[in-house]
C-alpha cells in the first residue's frame, strides 16, 4: 500500500537522523501551506480513492525502476538546551536493482567516498538486496503480500481496519487540485505485525492528486510513544512528526522529493538522538537496469514544491 510504503520510509529517516525541532519544522510547512480549492464538485469516495492510490503505487513502482535520483541528507544533532552540537551532510544515489530499491552513499560531508570505502558501500548494497530478495521470495511462497525489500505490506483495507479515514475536501497545493483526508490510527485495534503497529499509533493528513490519485503530500504524528522489543531495540518520542512530499517526473511517474521530521529516537539503549533532519531528492534521471546513466539523459528541471 502506498500510504504504508511511505511511512516506512519515513520511519527510515527517524533510525537515521532523528527530526526537527518544533520551531523549524511550522517554518518549513508554512513555505508549502496548503490553500483551499474549490468545493463545486461532489467529493470522490474515500475508500475508492484511496484503493486507486494503492494500485497506482504499483504501477509507480514498475516505472520508478527505470530512474535514478540524488539524495541530500542533513542532520542537525542538538543538546539538551536545543542548541546545534553537530551537522552532517550525506548525499546518496537512489535506483533499483533486480526490483529491489538501493540507497548507496556517494558523498560524506561534501567529500567523496575512498575506493575503500566505495567496495564496502557496495558490498553493503549487495548484502542488502540479496536479503530484500530473499524475504520477497519468502513472502510469496507463504502467499503473503509484501513490499519490494520483503516487508509485510498493508492494504486500504487493513488500514480501515485500524483506523478511520475522515473529513474529504479539496485543497490546491501550488496549482495542484488535491483531496486532503485525516487519518488516525484506532488506538484499541488487535494488530498483527510491527508495521501494524506503527499505523496504529498514527494520525495525519494525506493530499491526494484529483487527476492522478496519487501522494503529494504526507503529514502525520505519532499519538503515543513508541517501542520496538519493550524499548530495548528503539523507541520514537510521542508526537514525533514527519513529512513527505513527491512531484511528478518526466510527465509519467511520481517521485518523492522531501522527508522532514521532528521528535527523538532512541536505539539499543547505547544510542540516542535529537535535532534536526531533512532529505531533499534532485536530480532525476532514466537509466538502464545496470545502473548506467541513459546518453543524453539530462537531469529534469525541479518544479514548485506543493
Amino acid at each position: 500500500m502506498a500510504i504504508a510504503h511511505k511511512i516506512r520510509t519515513v520511519l527510515l529517516l527517524f533510525a537515521g537522523c532523528g527530526a526537527l525541532s518544533n520551531s523549524s519544522y511550522a517554518q518549513a510547512a508554512a513555505v508549502d501551506s496548503p490553500g483551499t480549492a474549490s468545493a463545486d464538485r461532489p467529493l470522490p469516495d474515500i475508500v475508492a480513492m484511496m484503493q486507486d492510490v494503492e494500485t497506482n503505487q504499483r504501477k509507480a513502482e514498475k516505472i520508478e525502476k527505470d530512474y535514478i535520483y540524488r539524495s541530500v541528507e542533513t542532520r542537525q544533532e542538538v543538546d539538551g538546551s536545543g542548541q546545534i552540537k553537530k551537522t552532517t551532510v550525506n548525499e546518496y544515489d537512489h535506483y533499483w536493482v533486480d526490483g529491489v530499491p538501493v540507497r548507496r552513499l556517494v558523498k560524506k560531508d561534501g567529500k567523496a567516498l575512498s575506493a575503500g570505502e566505495i567496495a564496502k558501500e557496495d558490498e553493503r548494497n549487495d548484502q542488502e538486496a540479496a536479503q530484500a530478495r530473499e524475504k520477497r521470495d519468502k513472502a510469496d511462497s507463504q502467499g503473503k503480500a509484501s513490499n519490494p525489500r520483503g516487508d509485510d505490506e498493508i492494504t486500504v483495507s487493513r488500514l480501515l481496519e485500524l483506523g478511520a479515514f475522515t473529513n474529504p475536501r479539496r485543497v490546491q497545493l501550488n496549482s495542484l487540485d488535491t483531496i486532503a483526508v485525516d487519518y488516525a490510527g484506532d488506538p484499541k485495534a488487535k494488530t498483527r505485525n510491527r508495521a501494524e503497529e506503527v499505523i496504529r499509533d498514527l494520525a495525519g493528513t494525506v493530499w491526494v492528486d484529483e487527476q492522478d490519485h496519487v501522494l503529494v503530500r504526507v503529514e502525520g504524528h505519532f499519538l503515543n510513544a513508541f517501542k520496538v522489543g519493550g524499548g530495548l531495540i528503539a523507541s520514537v518520542q510521542k508526537d514525533t512528526r514527519f513529512l513527505m512530499v513527491q512531484r511528478k517526473v518526466n510527465g509519467e511517474v511520481w517521485l518523492p522529493e522531501r522527508i522532514e521530521g521532528q521528535g527523538a529516537f532512541h536505539a539499543l539503549l547505547f544510542f540516542g538522538f535529537s535535532g534536526s533532519g531533512q532529505i531533499a531528492n534532485s536530480d532525476y534521471r532514466k537509466f538502464r537496469a545496470t545502473a548506467t546513466v541513459l546518453p543524453g539523459a539530462a537531469p529534469i528541471p525541479a518544479s514548485p514544491v506543493p
